[in-house]
């Protein structure tokens, strides 16, 4: 049976854009597997884009935030502005001295992430920000990364101006945006965060601007 999207609780605000995607269950809710383009996994490292909006994550902020997150594993970026992935395949971003905000792993379908954000108790000195419904997740992959992005935000995204683990909070294509250099396995990615009532109209300003590279939506299938 042909999997479709209203058929989730969850899903993707994108999911009308994505008609005729294969679908798949992700934790409680699903994610495209395929969009049927052919060989997808071949435009990784050249110029694709992927949607994790269904992927669980979560933030934190507070004087007491590092700790909390220490005591559950993690290891944490040094400094503002910086971010580390993590030996699960999660990842950790520091947006201020005090803020933190947790990308759930594609191994587990973003079951860690989701199950310390429902298990959160408060304490003195921080205090949780949930993410999942403000903020959707984009990335995007290969060599043509950073031209991709100088069409539409005026950081300058390439290396070595902008180093694996760093992260850059701008605007980009008018919106704003949290951008992280951080590899999937080999494949280089920008993880790129905006607003999530503002995806359908961001989906649609990076593919305009992959047209020139030849860039293409693909699914999780396509990942190593």
């Amino acid at each position: 049976m042909t999997l479709q999207a209203d058929q989730f609780a969850a899903r993707s605000p994108l999911y009308r854009l994505q008609a005729g995607a294969t679908l798949a269950p992700f934790g409680e809710s699903c994610i495209v597997t395929t969009y049927g383009q052919g060989d997808e996994s071949a435009l990784l490292g050249h110029c694709a884009l992927l949607d994790l909006t269904n992927l669980a994550r979560y933030g934190l902020r507070g004087p007491a935030a590092a700790q909390y997150l220490g005591a559950l594993g993690y290891q944490l970026p040094q400094a503002p502005n910086q971010a580390l992935s993590q030996a699960d395949g999660s990842h950790v971003l520091r947006l201020s001295q005090t803020e933190y905000l947790l990308l759930g792993s594609l191994h587990d379908a973003g079951s860690k992430a989701q199950r310390e954000e429902s298990q959160w108790h408060a304490s003195a000195g921080q205090y949780l920000l949930p993410r999942q419904d403000s903020h959707a997740w984009l990335v995007l992959t290969g060599t043509c990364q950073a031209e991709v992005m100088a069409k539409l935000c005026g950081v300058d995204l390439s290396a070595p101006a902008f180093a694996v683990g760093q992260v850059a909070q701008t605007s980009a294509a008018r919106i704003n945006v949290i951008v992280a250099k951080l590899p999937l396995g080999e494949v280089p990615c920008l993880h790129i965060l905006c607003d999530r009532a503002s995806v359908h109209y961001f989906w649609g300003a990076l593919l305009d601007a992959m047209q020139e590279f030849g860039g293409q939506p693909v699914g999780i299938d396509a990942l190593p």
